[in-house]
């Protein structure tokens, strides 16, 4: 038996011999190999919903960006800039620390990309204290032209702006509910005001246990 293993036989042993009441503080913590699927929260999203979530939706807007990159001095192409400003939560769940680490993963991706580049958080933020602005108030075309020409008046000129919101909606019977999340992420072009749209969803049920899980659904082929 494994060391870890002998471990966790002794803290139960221990547990048994004191009285379960005397070990409600135990907890047992692991690390999570990367091979194995993330935990299924029993509550709330969690990581099984949000990082599909984000991975699909990234990789669909930026398949539509078809601009064509400019070319600096030395012939070689220059990404384009993109502001990303931020997510709005418009789900029923508080997203928590989760609010943070989906702007780094939806950042992060945008910055992988060979065709774009992602401009500095802090210097986002610093145009956004300076120009008194709120990101959702950048779609009225007059305060995307004061925000847009204060980043390049600073030497970061960029090309796209951004958006992110989450949405749920959720649908309750007897003992059992599902909820729909769905990541949406809008990139506008600030040269021209177009802009793109993609989307991705996942569908949770939530059930107070696995019984009322087979009662909520229709388990034939084909009508999940």
């Amino acid at each position: 038996m494994h060391q870890s293993s002998k471990q966790i036989v002794a803290a139960a042993m221990l547990c048994a011999a004191f009285g379960l009441s005397g070990c409600r503080g135990f907890r047992y913590g692991h690390i999570v190999s990367p091979e194995k699927t993330d935990m299924v929260g029993s509550h709330d999203a969690g990581s099984a919903v949000y990082k599909p979530l984000v991975e699909e939706s990234v990789a669909k807007l930026l398949g539509r960006c078809t601009d064509s990159p400019s070319i600096d001095a030395n012939g070689l192409p220059v990404p384009s800039t993109v502001c990303f400003l931020g997510i709005e939560n418009h789900s029923s769940e508080e997203l928590g620390d989760f609010k943070e680490h989906l702007y780094e993963l939806i950042d992060a991706r945008v910055s992988q990309s060979a065709q774009f580049a992602s401009l500095s958080r802090r210097v986002v933020e610093a145009a956004l204290y300076e120009t008194e602005l709120r990101p959702d108030a950048l779609f009225v075309p007059v305060n995307m032209q004061r925000f847009t020409s204060m980043l390049h008046a600073n030497g970061q000129p960029v090309e796209y702006l951004l958006f992110a919101k989450l949405t749920s909606g959720t649908t309750d019977r007897n003992s059992s509910s599902q909820r729909d999340y769905l990541l949406t992420l809008e990139m506008i072009d600030t040269r021209n005001n177009t802009s793109l749209k993609e989307q991705a969803e996942i569908r949770k049920g939530y059930h107070k246990s696995a019984f009322h899980r087979l009662g909520s659904y229709n388990w034939f082929p084909g009508n999940h």
